[in-house]
């Protein structure tokens, strides 16, 4: 794993899956969500006290998902975040959805933009607020 790879653990509930047990398509867009935020955590950035600050947040702009293969009640997932590329007022993550036994579940790349909230335009987003990705 590289070191900068976020992983975090996700448990597939009832609430996550249909009829039949197997996740919820939108349901991986949460636990994608989730993992967003917890890595932003992980980095010392609270969203809440940012916004309120600068006025600014992130919303996802783009998004392309593979679903490879089913999540199924009572999974034990790991949702991955890493940055991609980051322009000045956007981030590309690549992420991935597995299984505890190492199967690859979901691939995304998602970009989210940092917007002023005010005016719901493009903004750049602090230079100190996310570090450059790896080469």
């Amino acid at each position: 794993m590289s070191e900068s790879l976020f992983s975090w653990p996700v448990r597939v509930y009832w609430e996550d899956t249909d009829a039949g047990g197997v996740v919820y398509h939108a349901g991986y867009l949460r636990f994608m969500e989730r993992a967003r935020s917890e890595w932003m955590r992980s980095l010392g950035v609270d969203q809440m006290a940012f916004k309120q600050s600068t006025g600014l947040a992130f919303m996802v702009r783009d998004m392309h998902i593979d679903f490879l293969k089913p999540a199924l009640l009572d999974d034990e997932l790991s949702v991955t975040v890493e940055v991609k590329e980051r322009r000045a007022a956007s981030i590309l993550f690549t992420q991935t959805i597995t299984k505890t036994d190492g199967s690859c579940l979901i691939r995304a790349q998602v970009r989210v933009a940092c917007v002023d909230l005010q005016r719901m335009r493009p903004a750049p987003i602090p230079a100190d607020l996310i570090p450059e990705p790896a080469l």
